[in-house]
């Protein structure tokens, strides 16, 4: 999918006194969008938290510097952006109004087994794809088992729509409800809450893992490379090698088989890594010109951390006046609270924390009563 330079006007965009912000996660020699009224920023972020450090970073910087509207904060990532977009609405939901993948895969991010169905609730993610990319669609049936809020595709949405649909959306200040889970203390903001401090002992089965699952993330020991997911077969073409590449293969090589099965086509051969459960030496082979060649290799599996995850949900019932908070594996947690929701009580897994009376950050902590943050 091509992006196009396009213009679009929305008279009311451009009366705010703050313009809205739009973080575009390209992938290599990608243009950025135009939109009047709108600061644009591009970056180059790989589908890792450093990558999502560094979209902190540019929402940061825009924010001070050009005094962008933070309700109306957006992302969309194209190709290979795509997967750092969807873990950048995992990592950090409170940034963003909404989000925009225009073609790409979540694969990436799904394997690093840092995407969750929780944190999406309040940010809608639509993901632009063809009818004939057949090998995404059990990605979308991953994502919607694990409860992530990806939008219906309209049928015959075009680019320009999909930016106009981004400029519908405007992030609450404070949600009423809000739903997070992480396996990572750096990574533990969930809008007006923060969890502080981790106890996995603290089990809660009322609030289940909503990790969207990963296939086992297995890769052939050759060193890094890419291929076209559409390539038809036999085998698999080999299409792009990093600077410096020290493996065993060349630009154009095609893989034909792994340990004795042979390789159907591009879109094969992921579906046959993702089934590898197993570390172990195998045969490869791969045809280079007229010739066929047997390269030994390994099948290798990632150590994935963040087995243990904790998740909070909390929430200000405006009908009684009161704010739940129901953790897992947290001993400790942080809430601002907005004036207009106070004087109310607080209720912690069924524990009465007593009563907040004055705006700002407030603590609460297993065994205390709520007190102001110091």
């Amino acid at each position: 999918m091509r992006l196009i330079l396009w213009m679009f006007g929305v008279a009311t965009l451009l009366l705010a006194q703050s313009p809205p912000l739009l973080v575009f996660v390209a992938g290599s020699a990608q243009p950025s969008p135009r939109i009047p009224g709108w600061e644009v920023v591009a970056v180059q972020a790989a589908p890792n938290d450093a990558g999502v450090r560094t979209i902190e970073a540019a929402v940061e910087s825009a924010r001070r510097e050009r005094h962008t509207d933070p309700l109306r904060t957006y992302i969309a990532g194209q190709g290979e952006g795509a997967a750092t977009l969807f873990l950048a609405v995992s990592r950090r939901p409170d940034l963003w109004a909404a989000a925009l993948a225009l073609g790409g895969s979540p694969k990436p991010a799904i394997d690093s087994g840092r995407l969750f169905g929780a944190n999406s609730q309040l940010v809608p993610v639509l993901w632009i794809t063809r009818p004939e990319d057949r090998l995404l669609q059990p990605l979308r049936a991953k994502l919607a088992a694990a409860g992530f809020n990806l939008e219906p595709q309209p049928p015959g949405m075009t680019v320009e729509q999909a930016f106009q649909w981004l400029a519908t959306h405007t992030r609450q200040a404070f949600p009423e409800k809000v739903d997070c889970e992480t396996g990572n203390a750096a990574f533990a903001r969930c809008y007006w809450v923060q969890m502080t401090r981790f106890d996995p002992a603290q089990r809660n089965d009322a609030v289940p893992s909503t990790r969207v699952q990963p296939g086992s993330g297995a890769a052939l020991d050759l060193g890094g490379f890419g291929f076209n997911l559409e390539a038809p077969g036999p085998g698999l073409v080999v299409e792009w090698l990093p600077d410096n590449y020290k493996g065993p293969l060349k630009l154009g090589d095609r893989i034909l088989s792994v340990a004795g099965i042979a390789v159907p086509d591009a879109a094969g051969y992921v579906q046959m890594m993702d089934q590898a459960t197993e570390q172990k030496p195998v045969g490869v082979i791969i045809q280079r010109g007229k010739d066929r060649h047997r390269l030994e290799t390994r099948i290798l599996l990632p150590k994935r951390d963040e087995a243990i995850t904790v998740r909070v949900q909390a929430q200000f019932l405006a009908d009684s006046r009161e704010l739940l908070v129901i953790t897992r594996g947290v001993t400790e947690v942080r809430v601002t609270l907005p004036d207009y929701w106070l004087p109310c009580p607080i209720n912690w897994n069924g524990n009465d924390m007593g009563k907040a009376d004055s705006p700002g950050c407030w603590l609460l902590a297993l065994g205390s009563q709520a007190r102001k943050c110091e």
